[in-house]
């Protein structure tokens, strides 16, 4: 025993920290009230995929015709130029 345990009559024990003795003691806690306060995940919707974003200026007529189209397939603006820019790619690797 080190001296200060002796002065205060306290000794260090070592914890239970197996499944069981944790699971035995937050029901224990529960049933007495104590309730889990660990942080909660935050609310809302989970983030998008898609967070890069560009913001191109095009000719009028050119917007019109994408965002007819978008309205057409039933897509949003920027899924439409994602797909555009698919067909790009492979009609580059092509040739």
């Amino acid at each position: 025993m080190s001296d200060s345990s002796r002065l205060t009559g306290l000794v260090a024990k070592p914890k239970p920290s197996s499944a069981k003795a944790i699971r035995e003691v937050d029901e224990m806690a529960e049933e007495r009230g104590f309730v889990d306060r660990s942080p909660r995940k935050k609310p809302g919707r989970k983030p998008s995929p898609r967070t890069y974003q560009i913001h191109p200026k095009v000719l009028p007529d050119v917007g019109e015709a994408i965002a007819e189209e978008a309205a057409e397939r039933g897509i949003t603006q920027g899924h439409l130029i994602e797909m555009m820019w698919k067909c790009w790619e492979e009609h580059e690797r092509e040739g």
